[in-house]
C-alpha cells in the first residue's frame, strides 16, 4: 500500500529555489557579457558568417 512521503521543510524548498535563481542569474549574466563582448567587437570566439556558410555548401 502506497505511504504518503514526508513534507518536506520550508528551508529546504527555500534552498532549492535560491539555488535554482542562482544558477539563473549567473546564465543570464554570462549571456549579457557575451552579448556585450561581440557588439563591442572584443569577443574571441570565431562564429560563421551567413556568407561562410553559404560558401562552404556549395
Amino acid at each position: 500500500m502506497a505511504v504518503p512521503k514526508k513534507k518536506t521543510s520550508k528551508s529546504k524548498r527555500d534552498i532549492r529555489k535560491a539555488t535554482w535563481k542562482r544558477k539563473a542569474a549567473l546564465q543570464a549574466k554570462k549571456a549579457l557579457s557575451l552579448g556585450k563582448s561581440i557588439l563591442t567587437g572584443r569577443s574571441t570566439f570565431v562564429y560563421p558568417s551567413k556568407e561562410e556558410e553559404d560558401e562552404e555548401e556549395s
